[in-house]
């Protein structure tokens, strides 16, 4: 049985779509997405590890996590070939995914994928989080998402955000629903080496042009390029880094193009 809680969204017999969210997220973030812009998709969206409500038990390794994705594609889709789409870690992890798996990763889109990253800046962001791991309240916490990287994300998604993900805690403070220790596991799974998928895999990337200093490194653009050549679709969008809820529909559209 698969460990990973699971979001299933659209009519069983449609193309399936492994949806992954990044640090700090959920799968039920996809909700509007799949049923709003991907209707006739069959969208799978787990709760990665330490996320929502999937274990906070560890380890929280790429590698631990792929081994959760795999038993979650073989309870849910174990005869489809599947479209990987991952935002900031989960582009990382669907990359990884298509390496365990490339005979059942059809095709990755891969949004705004944070990997390969300055091993001194992820160390200085994990103990930012250790030093603030929380909120004061409700408004702080919506705070920092209107005036950060959800700036450009409509109401009312960030208003079902705040109402699905944010928890009250012991000390009467508020944070995501998340476990912290895996958090700041996973910003230091960010400075690894990134990997590239296998070459026959056709593949969108999406950079997000305002985050400053980007999450997708030049280096990593030129090796895809070069690995991937005609099976890579690359896509610049001039918005911040939430980009499956800040451009829902160019997102759809792109996967709508990649679906077999």
């Amino acid at each position: 049985m698969p460990i990973l809680h699971t979001y299933t969204f659209g009519p069983e017999s449609g193309p399936v779509v492994l949806a992954l969210h990044g640090i700090t997220g959920h799968g039920r973030r996809w909700s509007d997405w799949a049923t709003t812009h991907l209707p006739t998709a069959r969208v799978l969206a787990p709760d990665l590890l330490g996320h929502g409500r999937s274990p906070y038990t560890p380890p929280w390794t790429i590698e631990a996590h792929v081994e959760a994705l795999v038993e979650t594609l073989d309870e849910h889709a174990p005869d489809a070939r599947v479209t990987v789409v991952g935002h900031s870690f989960g582009a990382t992890l669907a990359l990884h995914l298509a390496r365990a798996l490339p005979d059942r990763v059809h095709a990755l889109a891969l949004l705004d994928p944070a990997l390969g990253l300055d091993a001194g800046t992820m160390r200085t962001v994990a103990e930012q989080t250790v030093a603030s791991p929380d909120y004061t309240d409700v408004a702080e916490a919506r705070s920092e998402k209107v005036h950060g990287a959800w700036g450009e994300v409509p109401a009312h998604v960030l208003d079902t955000e705040i109402d699905e993900h944010l928890v009250t805690l012991p000390n009467g403070r508020v944070n995501w629903r998340i476990s912290t220790p895996a958090v700041i596991t996973v910003w230091g799974e960010l400075a690894r080496p990134f990997v590239l998928p296998p070459d026959v895999v056709p593949t969108v990337l999406v950079q997000a042009m305002k985050v400053q200093p980007p999450y997708v490194t030049a280096g990593f653009r030129a090796a895809l390029r070069a690995h991937l050549g005609d099976s890579l679709t690359e896509v610049e969008l001039d918005c911040d880094h939430m980009v499956p809820q800040a451009r829902p529909e160019e997102v759809a559209a792109l996967v709508r193009g990649l679906l077999p």
